[in-house]
Order: structure tokens, then sequence, then C-alpha cells
């Protein structure tokens, strides 16, 4: 395993896999980040993963390593914002109600 590349296949869905869905895991190590959570994280489907798994692999250099490990605090910190829900009721609302006078 390395920092950046394909996340890593379980068994099961390799046993799924269509057969040029296999390159991504057989083309280059799988890492702990990737072109795809930097890219596309939940917005993509996994054709869509795959593809940019193999460009990743195509285009391979330190450059876009670094590039990619910079990007990655970003893309999970925006990531990590879209699960907040917003309050049903806004809190300049609900606060008083709880105050003791």
């Amino acid at each position: 395993m390395s920092l950046v590349g394909p996340r890593p296949a379980l068994a099961y869905e390799f046993r799924k896999y269509e057969v040029w869905h296999r390159r991504r895991v057989l083309e280059i190590k799988p890492g702990i980040t990737g072109l795809w959570q930097v890219e596309g994280r939940s917005r993509t489907r996994f054709d869509e993963m795959v593809r940019l798994d193999l460009k990743y692999a195509r285009a391979w250099s330190v450059w876009l390593d670094l590039k990619i490990l910079a990007q990655t605090p970003g893309a999970v910190i925006s990531r990590a914002k879209g699960l907040i829900k917003q309050p049903l009721v806004p809190w300049c609302i609900v606060l008083p109600i709880f105050q003791r006078n």
C-alpha cells in the first residue's frame, strides 16, 4: 500500500468487477488517498471512479502524487461540512427557550 493510489478493493467487490474494472487494482498499488478522493468522492458512480483511477495510473508522477496529497485535506474537510445537517429550528429561536432567568 502507498500513500496515493486507488482505493483497495475488498475481496467480494473484486469478484464482482468486470474485466476492465480489475485494471484499477492490477496496474498500480492501492493507496490511502487518490485522484477519485480529491476529484469525485461520493458524487461519482463506480465506473467514473474506475476511470479516475486508471487516469491516475496513466498519468502518474511524483508531482501528481504531491498535488493529490496537498488537495486531500481540503476534500476531506469539504466532505465533512457536507455531512453536517442544519438544525430544523434556527438556534436563535431555540436558545431563549432554554435560558434561565
